[in-house]
């Protein structure tokens, strides 16, 4: 038996030649374009067929007859007993023009080249988006009745089955086929579409929020998903039985999910947290069609829409379906594979290995250079506080990954061990002797950067001074707060500040600032510390608003406890587990390849969810830390002496990873 098949080379397409060759002694033509010859040997691979049975039909398919030329639908005429038409445009995201082109016209060119060659039967794969947004059952006999189609894809969908309808010579049936996903026996798929548009989405999710926790969710409308092998599978088999001529068989889940159920599905698939609470997505209707379209025409909407979606990896017109309206009818397609063993698997059953292969294969972040490397390769990248602790485990980092990395610091000895560091491991560091707690010596450091370097492309400001005393102890030393404030707050300030313009000029720069878990979690015994980095976090939050169009992006991390020079002189930090100086590097790291408004520890989320929500329960639990951690000899004024931790003190060290108690 011979076949002739469009689109061999896609998604679909390609396995159902797979599966056709797999009939004794079945040969498939396959439409393919000239300047794509080069693939056939591969795909008769793949196919496991040689050159007698898999055999290209060079073409196009937005040309009269396919652009197939007369001489090869001669030796076509009256060989060919199915022609299965599946190529075409199944993407949201593609323009109006191209989606006509090639589903509209490319269908009625398939239609005339069935004709031309005599072809037994004209199979065309079209979808259950010809339906539009049809409210209620649409049935498999259903067709004139589709409604809301103005969308392009459903329009087009729409079309070419109406011209298969109106304008086919030749015996034709039509299958609409639900949103197509992997394979449910491998989770393979070529692309991102349908509901992997979700995946990126739960797996931020998933890093946010430990599996336990419940989060919320939209209800919405039901979907249809099925998987390729089912609809290759069931495809074959209804296209070689009788009787099936002017029919229309929905290839489709008989059960279907809400949007909300198949987003729990998958996270869970995915081990993150389960969906506890649906909201109805029906609730956002409630603003007028044109209302909406009032507001998308407003340039500072439109930025944010965008700006939302592109964050969360989902095309723009995705939330026109959460509230899909259609529910689909597969009487007929189960009447005909009744006895086979075909049917839809279940959603739940083989969800783990799509979300697998996605994760492996498909997620965007994979085909993106991530390295350090690749991020900040031959930049100059300025790490105050750079002579030790974070400050010289990151410049580590950035002078491995080819930076021009420059350090800063009040030590030059210090500065200069650092440097012999650095000459042993291969690479230098350029070092500068600074004092960023006096004005007068910042500016001066700033003018020299921008003679030397003409300022830096990324500005990491980590030198701080850290003051763990409770406020009872400091009634008498108010000049805590100011030289705390003057090195946290008004030294970044200033070199950030005196770098701003030459990034500006460039449009391009990074500034991250290495802030505390203890500006979320407002942690007692350290409010000089935490009050300047809580300035500096809050004048970087309107800084990113105000850069934001200009290039200039900012990271706040905070920071968990790292096992620093800063941290020594509190004994009490022994026994609590923190992170390696090394390990808190690779979040400045983090933060320079990724670029994130913030950077910050579950723990701290957490601490500053309990804050806003339950401001009471916060300060209770940290007040009872405060009581249970004293002050240290030195910030009581002792100048000998040990603090005694009672048994539920170190007990909750334990427990507790890097907060600052």
């Amino acid at each position: 038996m011979h076949y002739f098949v469009t689109g061999a080379t896609g998604f679909i397409g390609k396995r159902l030649v797979k599966k056709l060759l797999e009939r004794k002694g079945a040969v498939v033509h396959f439409l393919i374009r000239r300047e794509s010859e080069g693939k056939v040997e591969a795909l008769r691979e793949w196919w496991g067929a040689g050159p007698a049975r898999a055999i290209p039909v060079f073409g196009d398919l937005t040309q009269k007859k396919l652009g197939v030329s007369p001489e090869q639908q001669k030796e076509l005429k009256g060989e060919v007993q199915h022609v299965y038409h599946l190529a075409a445009v199944y993407d949201l995201e593609a323009d109006a023009e191209s989606q006509v082109q090639v589903n509209v016209e490319g269908t009625r060119n398939a239609v005339e080249f069935a004709k031309a060659i005599a072809a037994g039967h004209f199979h065309h794969v079209s979808s259950i988006a010809a339906a539009g947004l049809y409210e209620g059952v649409f049935r498999e006999d259903m067709f004139d009745e589709a409604e809301n189609v103005e969308h392009p894809y459903f329009l087009t969908k729409h079309e070419s089955e109406k011209i298969v309808r109106e304008e086919c010579k030749v015996p034709w049936t039509t299958y609409r086929p639900a949103m197509v996903v992997g394979d449910s026996r491998t989770g393979e798929m070529d692309k991102v579409d349908g509901p992997y548009y979700f995946f990126k989405l739960i797996q931020r999710v998933r890093q946010l929020l430990p599996p336990w926790l419940p989060s919320i969710g939209l209800e919405g409308g039901r979907i249809n998903i099925v998987p390729v092998d089912y609809v290759v599978a069931a495809l074959d088999h209804i296209s070689h039985q009788d009787a099936i001529a002017g029919r229309c068989f929905h290839l489709v889940d008989p059960h279907g999910y809400r949007v909300g159920d198949v987003l729990d599905i998958f996270s869970r698939a995915a081990h993150g947290p389960r969906i506890g609470l649906f909201v109805n997505a029906a609730l956002l209707g409630f603003i007028p069609r044109g209302v909406k379209k009032s507001l998308l025409a407003l340039a500072p909407v439109r930025r944010i829409r965008h700006a939302v979606m592109k964050d969360l990896g989902l095309p723009d017109d995705i939330l026109e379906f959460v509230n899909y309206p259609t529910r689909f009818d597969d009487r007929e397609a189960r009447a005909a594979l009744k006895g086979s063993g075909i049917a839809c698997p279940d959603l739940k059953d083989y969800a783990w290995r799509l979300w697998d292969y996605w994760e492996r294969h498909l997620d965007p972040e994979l085909h993106i250079d991530r390295s350090l490397r690749g991020t900040v390769g031959g930049k100059v990248v300025l790490v105050t506080g750079g002579s030790s602790g974070i400050g010289l485990a990151a410049a580590h980092k950035f002078a491995e990954a080819g930076a021009v990395t420059l350090i800063c610091g009040r030590d030059q000895d210090k500065l200069d061990e650092a440097c012999r560091e650095a000459q042993a491991r291969g690479y230098e560091f350029v070092a500068y002797p600074a004092d960023l707690a006096d004005s007068a010596d910042c500016d001066r450091f700033v003018h020299l950067l921008l003679e030397r370097h003409g300022g830096v492309d990324y500005l990491v400001n980590n030198a701080g001074r850290s003051i763990r005393r409770a406020i009872e102890s400091s009634y008498d030393r108010f000049h805590d707060f100011e030289r705390t404030m003057q090195l946290n707050y008004f030294g970044a300030l200033r070199i950030t500040m005196g770098l701003l313009p030459s990034m500006v000029a460039r449009r391009s720069g990074h500034v991250v600032n290495v802030s505390s878990i203890g500006v979320l979690t407002n942690a007692p015994r350290f409010s000089a510390y935490v009050a300047s980095k809580a300035a500096l976090d809050a004048w970087t939050r309107c800084a990113a608003s105000e850069f934001q169009d200009q290039g200039i992006t900012f990271t706040t991390i905070n920071m968990p406890l790292v096992r620093t020079p800063m941290i020594a002189p509190t004994r009490i930090y022994n026994n609590v587990p923190t992170l390696s100086p090394d390990e808190a590097a690779c979040l400045v790291a983090q933060a320079c390849v990724e670029k994130p408004v913030r950077i910050a520890t579950r723990l701290g989320m957490f601490g500053g969810l309990l804050h806003a929500l339950l401001p009471r329960v916060a300060q209770i639990g940290m007040n009872t830390t405060f009581r249970m951690f004293p002050d240290s000899a030195a910030a009581a004024g002792a100048k000998e002496g040990k603090a005694q931790l009672s048994a539920e003190a170190i007990a909750l060290q334990q427990m507790l990873r890097g907060i600052h108690f």
